[in-house]
């Protein structure tokens, strides 16, 4: 007979009733625990998905990209080798534009480079694209934590097409575009002619932007050296010693390259880079419609007004276009869009200060209450376009490009409110990577070009880059309105 197993035995816990209760009671304890956990993961999963997103992108924005993957990517293009057979290779011919500006605002740069590009494929030699510097003051890193002063950003970061050497529309025999590290490579200083820019600008300052693209064509094709590079210099009275200077820009001259520029390969074949398109994707579902039934387009952006409102540092540049007298800047001039603006005439440079300023203020930098009814207007003209099958009618998602910080656009968004939005969404609530924050203007522009409708700043570069992928995508000018 099996006798009773002793009290040490049972290591002090008492008779086996006892222990099937502290059995129950630890069993409890263990599925109260659970259910906490269940539950508090199901509050991740539910309510922190963008808290989640927010506390990565923080953790990833700690430094800037270092991009070494895209610039290994960069150098093992299949047109940097020697061995190509002409128009590439060590036979080819090359033109880099060190004249190129850098340090300014990107897309002042994005605006040459493109018609650099143009005019290397029209003159029959490899574009070289080169890193664009940032203006330390744009760069949205503190100084501390640069990698490189000044700060750069790959150009396929930016963008993709021939431009940075993508590929051309089959039966295209021009030579790709190649790096600047290849350039060095193929083009040796002792091969190279250099060129100083006005040397040649002296003789065409006062053409038109034809006149002026014809003259740099015609040196490059029969300038007979394989490898040229185009400096500034050469006049101490250019103060802007580009090709395509910012006075072109500024003027209606360059309007006459419109039609030739549009369709040319470096716009048709111009794409978004992976690194942007990731970071909208990223984004899109801050742009859904909250309804699940929702009247109207599937897509997102068919439902988007987008309206670019540049704050901040605008003031004096409003004042400096208003005593200039300052036409809308490159594409925006174009005559058959809406909204178009003509310079006061009447009085010589700087004489008509005070009612220029008030000219210039009203759409330069618009007061709370002319954003407001300005986006109410475009979004009224859309929907009446729609009646005879011009657009689909139907906005009810806004997006706010903006380099606004302050309480002001929490308050312009109060008031839109009550516009009838379902979607407001600015710049500031986007969750971007460190990627995406290095390429946040790019990725602001590309939804911009993806909206249904877009309201630009007649004045700004970012605004006419944007016009000009509108237009090149076939966007009738209802859907391109100025502030």
């Amino acid at each position: 007979m099996l006798s009773k197993p002793s009290s040490r035995i049972m290591g002090g816990l008492g008779s086996p009733r006892r222990m099937i209760t502290l059995l129950i009671v630890f069993t409890s304890l263990l599925l109260v625990l659970a259910s906490f956990d269940i539950r508090r993961l199901i509050f991740v999963v539910n309510r922190g998905y963008e808290t989640f997103q927010r506390k990565n992108a923080r953790e990833d924005n700690d430094y800037p990209p270092t991009y070494q993957w895209l610039t290994d990517w960069e150098e093992a293009l299949p047109q940097h080798n020697l061995s190509l057979s002409y128009p590439e290779g060590k036979s080819g011919r090359y033109v880099k534009f060190s004249s190129e500006i850098q340090m300014l605002g990107w897309n002042n740069c994005l605006h040459e480079r493109l018609m650099n590009s143009y005019l290397a494929y029209k003159s029959k030699r490899a574009y070289v694209f080169r890193e664009f510097k940032w203006e330390p003051e744009h760069y949205p890193w503190p100084k501390r934590k640069y990698r490189t002063s000044p700060p750069r950003t790959p150009m396929t970061a930016l963008l993709s097409g021939p431009t940075v050497g993508g590929q051309w529309e089959e039966g295209d025999d021009a030579p790709r575009s190649v790096s600047e590290h290849y350039f060095d490579l193929v083009c040796p200083p002792s091969d190279r002619r250099v060129i100083k820019t006005g040397n040649v600008k002296s003789q065409i300052m006062s053409e038109s932007g034809k006149q002026i693209f014809s003259t740099w064509e015609q040196l490059l094709l029969e300038a007979p050296e394989r490898c040229i590079e185009i400096q500034p210099g050469g006049s101490s009275e250019d103060s802007t010693p580009q090709v395509f200077d910012a006075w072109l820009w500024e003027s209606s001259g360059v309007l006459s390259l419109w039609e030739e520029f549009r369709d040319s390969p470096i716009s048709q074949l111009l794409e978004t880079s992976p690194i942007v398109n990731a970071a909208i994707a990223r984004n899109d579902y801050l742009f859904a419609p909250k309804d699940r039934h929702a009247l109207g387009p599937r897509n997102v952006y068919d439902r988007m007004l987008a309206i670019h409102v540049r704050r901040g540092d605008f003031n004096d540049a409003c004042i400096r276009l208003a005593t200039r007298s300052s036409r809308f800047y490159g594409w925006n001039q174009l005559p058959f869009l809406p909204d178009s603006f003509e310079p006061p005439r009447g009085g010589e440079l700087g004489t008509n200060m005070g009612e220029n300023i008030a000219l210039y203020m009203g759409r330069c930098l618009p007061t709370f209450d002319d954003i407001v009814k300005k986006i109410r207007d475009s979004r009224n003209d859309y929907a009446k376009a729609a009646k005879d099958g011009r657009t689909t009618g139907i906005l009810d998602t806004l997006y706010i490009l903006t380099n606004e910080h302050s309480e002001w656009l929490e308050q312009l968004k109060d008031a839109l409110e009550g516009e009838g939005w379902t979607r407001i969404v600015t710049s500031r609530d986007l969750v971007l990577d460190a990627e995406g924050v290095d390429t946040g203007m790019v990725v602001d522009m590309d939804i911009a070009r993806r909206a249904a409708v877009f309201i630009g700043n007649g004045w700004s570069s970012l605004t006419s880059n944007i016009v000009h992928r509108r237009l090149v995508d076939g966007r009738k000018p209802i859907s391109i309105r100025f502030l």
